[in-house]
């Protein structure tokens, strides 16, 4: 596993997950779980501080997609929105009969993504948002990281 890893400096390694993380929660390409379990499994990196550093990118992730929803949904209909209408229906449909709670599963691929988005669009305040989006996103990396380090079998 070390041989696919380059060997890099420990701020190179955690701007590296930081970015994966946060692209994830766009729909842009960032495989973080990929590359946190391979960070773990390289050895040298404290878990705990790649799961959070994978959790506040993923979150921040999410925060601009509900800025997106917030200030950028009367572009929608634009061939480079990120999300189609019929996800952004679905997720609209989720958020409007679970609420807030809903967005502890922003962590969803696809399907969370545009929750966040619809959480912009509906106004959301920020504070709650970050709060459940980050603790949902939290609890995924660290399953991630518990079943990489053999504490947890799935």
């Amino acid at each position: 596993m070390s041989d696919l890893l380059p060997d890099a400096g420990p701020l190179v390694v955690q701007g590296a997950l930081f970015v994966s993380a946060f692209l994830s929660a766009t729909l842009l390409p960032g495989s973080s779980e990929a590359l946190l379990v391979a960070l773990i499994l390289k050895g040298g990196f404290d878990p705990v501080l790649l799961v959070l550093i994978a959790t506040v990118g993923n979150t921040l992730g999410s925060l601009f997609n509900w800025a997106c929803g917030r200030w950028l949904m009367h572009r929608s209909d634009a061939r480079w929105f990120p999300v189609s209408e019929r996800h952004l229906a679905r997720s609209r449909r989720w958020f409007q009969r679970f609420g807030l709670p809903s967005l502890l599963l922003a962590w969803v691929p696809v399907v969370g993504d545009a929750l966040t988005l619809v959480a912009g669009l509906l106004g959301v305040r920020w504070a709650p948002f970050l709060a459940l989006v980050g603790l949902g996103k939290l609890a995924r990396y660290g399953v991630v990281a518990a079943t990489a380090l053999g504490v947890l079998s799935l």
